[in-house]
C-alpha cells in the first residue's frame, strides 16, 4: 500500500530531470561565452588595433555596434576577444584550487594527527587574508602578471576547497564501508582516493563552479586595479579601467564588460546550483 502511494505521489521522472528556466538560461549564457572564449581571438585577431580617426564613436555607429574607445578600438571586438583572458584565468584558479583541496583535504581528513593540525592552521591563516589586498601586495613585491595572479589566487582560494573536502572525508571515514575496507587491508591511498573521494565529489564539483564565479569577479577587480592583465590586452576587467574616463562619451564601453562580468558570474552560480542538485538526486537514487 505504501509503495503504491509513493508511486502516485512521486513526480514523473521526466519532470524531475527537467532543468528550470533559469538553469536553461544560465547554460545558454555559458554556451555563448564558451564560444567567445574559443573563437573570439580567431574572429577578431586585431581587436586591439587603434584608429584615432574613429575614436569615441557612440554605440550603433556603422561598423561599430558598441562604438569605439578614445584610441579608436572597437568595443565589440575587444569584448568578444577579451572573453578568453577574462575566463581562462578564473577557470584555471578553480581547477588548481580544487586539486589542492582534494589532495590536502583528503590527507587532513583521513590521516588526522599532526598532519591535520598543520594543514588546518595553514588554511586558517590563508582564510584570514583579504584576497584582493593580499594579491595587490604580493604582485607589488614580485611583479604583476596574468599567470602570477592565477597562481596567487589558486593559493588564496584553496582553503575553502580544503575545508569542504576535509569535512566530507571525516564524515565518510566513520562509515561502515570504510571500516570494512580497512579490515580487508586495503592501502590507505586506495581507501582515500578510490572509495572516499568519489563520495564527496558532489561537494567538490559544486564548489568548483562557485570558485569560477568568485575568481572571475576577483580577477576582473585586479585587472581593473592594474594588477592582473597588462595594458594593451583584451580583457573585461582591463576594459573597465581603460574606458572609465569615457563613461559619458560612450557608456557601452564600460557598461557592457561590467554587465558581462555580472551575467557570467551569475550564470556559473546558477549552473553550479543546478548541477549540485542533480548530482545529489542521482546519489540518493543509487
Amino acid at each position: 500500500m505504501t509503495a503504491a502511494i509513493d508511486l502516485l505521489t512521486a513526480p514523473p521522472r521526466s519532470r524531475r530531470r527537467r532543468p528550470s528556466a533559469t538553469a536553461v538560461l544560465a547554460f545558454v549564457v555559458l554556451g555563448l561565452t564558451a564560444g567567445a572564449v574559443a573563437f573570439g581571438g580567431l574572429v577578431y585577431p586585431d581587436a586591439m588595433r587603434q584608429d584615432i580617426l574613429s575614436s569615441l564613436l557612440p554605440a550603433g555607429a556603422p561598423g561599430h555596434p558598441l562604438g569605439t574607445d578614445e584610441l579608436g578600438r572597437d568595443v565589440w571586438a575587444m569584448t568578444v576577444a577579451g572573453a578568453a583572458s577574462a575566463l581562462i584565468g578564473p577557470i584555471c584558479v578553480a581547477i588548481g584550487s580544487m586539486i589542492l583541496g582534494i589532495v590536502l583535504g583528503t590527507l587532513a581528513g583521513y590521516e588526522r594527527g599532526w598532519l591535520d593540525v598543520v594543514i588546518s592552521r595553514w588554511t586558517d591563516l590563508l582564510l584570514a587574508l583579504p584576497v584582493l589586498l593580499a594579491a595587490i601586495v604580493v604582485s607589488g613585491v614580485f611583479g604583476g602578471g596574468y599567470w602570477v595572479t592565477v597562481v596567487l589566487l589558486i593559493l588564496l582560494f584553496s582553503p575553502s576547497d580544503i575545508r569542504i573536502v576535509r569535512a566530507g572525508v571525516l564524515e565518510q571515514s566513520a562509515r561502515p564501508y570504510i571500516e570494512a575496507a580497512r579490515m580487508l587491508s586495503l592501502s590507505r591511498w586506495r581507501v582515500m582516493f578510490r572509495h572516499i573521494l568519489p563520495n564527496v565529489s558532489t561537494l567538490v564539483l559544486t564548489n568548483v563552479m562557485l570558485n569560477v564565479a568568485f575568481a572571475l569577479v576577483a580577477f576582473s577587480s585586479l585587472s581593473f586595479l592594474g594588477v592582473g592583465v597588462p595594458p594593451g590586452t583584451a580583457d573585461w576587467g582591463r576594459q573597465l579601467t581603460d574606458n572609465r574616463a569615457i563613461m559619458f562619451d560612450n557608456p557601452a564601453a564600460v557598461i557592457v564588460p561590467a554587465g558581462l562580468i555580472i551575467l557570467v558570474a551569475s550564470a556559473v552560480n546558477l549552473a553550479g546550483d543546478w548541477a549540485g542538485q542533480r548530482l545529489s538526486q542521482v546519489g540518493r537514487t543509487l
